[in-house]
């Protein structure tokens, strides 16, 4: 699993059908691969509701997401197991079969949600338009395979 966090002020997720918008806390791109299992769900959500990446009093990133009472924005990516390796147009052979990912990314986001996380999502396999404010910026990339972060 492929997860790209942007510290963000704010960010909206919209189409035709969602409309979800989060004040302060992350916007996660979530990518589920071929090889993402349960495992990896698990170690990505507790390090991501862990992570200290919001400045405490002394401008030091100390703080987590639960400490500032911020919220999550989660929405699925698969083009983050793009293969850009031959020609110009990418391959999605690594990205998990469409209706497997969207069980894995709803278990992800309840996951997220075990730790008392306001968890608002996209709507998978759609069209969306992301509008984001990143906060200073700072964006982090957390990888996993086999429950273990790579």
């Amino acid at each position: 699993m492929k997860i790209v966090l942007q510290r963000v002020k704010n960010a909206a997720v919209t189409n035709d059908s969602i409309n979800n918008q989060i004040q302060q806390g992350y916007c996660l791109l979530v990518g589920v691969g071929q090889q993402s299992t349960s495992d990896d769900i698990e170690i990505l959500a507790k390090k991501i509701a862990n992570a200290r990446l919001f400045e405490d009093d002394n401008g030091k990133m100390n703080l987590s997401i639960k400490d500032i009472a911020g919220e999550i924005l989660s929405i699925s990516q698969f083009t983050l197991y793009a293969d850009v390796k031959k020609g110009n147009r990418p391959g999605f052979t690594k990205s998990m079969s469409p209706d497997k990912a969207n069980e894995l990314f709803e278990l992800f986001n309840d996951a997220l949600r075990a730790y008392d996380l306001n968890v608002l999502t996209g709507e998978f396999g759609t069209d969306m338009q992301v509008g984001i404010t990143n906060d200073g910026p700072v964006t982090i990339i957390y990888e996993s395979q086999d429950g273990k972060i790579i």
